[in-house]
């Protein structure tokens, strides 16, 4: 028993070696409105695999910039469709791997409980502060927030109310801390297990901005990585898919 039991161990520790001599690091440029999904994830694919992120959060369009400049990412998990498409075209991932991991939605979210209604009528409101959106030139949800101004045709009327944050991360932020009354924000920053964590939003419909296709895209440097590759896998299996719908997004 005692030689079984020894040899057991020798073998366990010989295969978690193994594992570990094994495992690769990617750096990640994650548009900044999956920020939470891809800590959840870079979880999951540590424990299955042994391999590890190194997480970047940012607006898209600095993303696609620093990309082009010769930024050491491995892969780009964007806010569009288009910067990817673009990185494929320029020569700077990987053809045939670019793929939609999740599909965003936009909300009008406070802060304060029962200050946003389910139809937004806030945006009217004589006492309405500022308003925050996210750069439409670098994040898709900062375009997707002008399209929405303009089908409620509020946009002239709020011009001086509005404050733009860089990405979708930091106009989160000017709300979070009552730096903005109300803003624009992904769902996924504001739903935690699938409910509302807390403030109240108004859940924007579709038929108000263009569908905010976001894509993944395995870039020429992490063509040879394994954790990169794996995170492809992952990102694509049942589980994970679910994972990303309790956060709000349709895929």
């Amino acid at each position: 028993m005692r030689l079984l039991l020894s040899a057991l161990s020798v073998l366990l520790c010989t295969a978690f070696t193994h594992t570990a001599a094994h495992a690769a690091e990617a750096q990640v440029a994650v548009a900044a409105n999956f920020a939470e999904p891809i800590k959840a994830i870079a979880a999951v694919l540590q424990k299955t695999s042994g391999h590890t992120l190194k997480i970047s959060t940012g607006a898209s369009g600095a993303f696609y910039t620093q990309i082009k400049n010769g930024a050491p990412f491995d892969v780009f998990l964007s806010a569009d469709n288009e910067r990817p498409e673009m990185l494929e075209k320029d020569g700077l991932a990987q053809s045939g791997t670019r793929f939609t991991y999740a599909t965003g939605k936009l909300v009008l979210w406070s802060v304060k409980p029962g200050r946003v209604d389910g139809q937004g009528a806030v945006l009217k409101a004589s006492d309405l502060g500022k308003v925050a959106f996210a750069n439409p030139k670098t994040a898709p949800y900062g375009a997707a927030a002008l399209q929405v101004l303009d089908k409620l045709g509020l946009k002239d009327a709020l011009a001086p109310k509005l404050v733009q944050g860089e990405s979708i991360g930091q106009t989160f932020n000017f709300v979070k801390t009552g730096n903005a009354d109300v803003g624009f924000v992904a769902m996924s920053q504001v739903l935690e297990g699938g409910q509302l964590k807390g403030g109240a939003m108004w859940v924007i419909p579709q038929t108000h901005y263009d569908a905010i296709r976001q894509d993944a895209v395995l870039l020429k440097r992490g063509a040879n990585n394994e954790a990169a590759k794996e995170l492809f896998k992952l990102l694509q299996s049942p589980n994970i898919k679910d994972l990303i719908r309790s956060y709000g997004y349709d895929l």
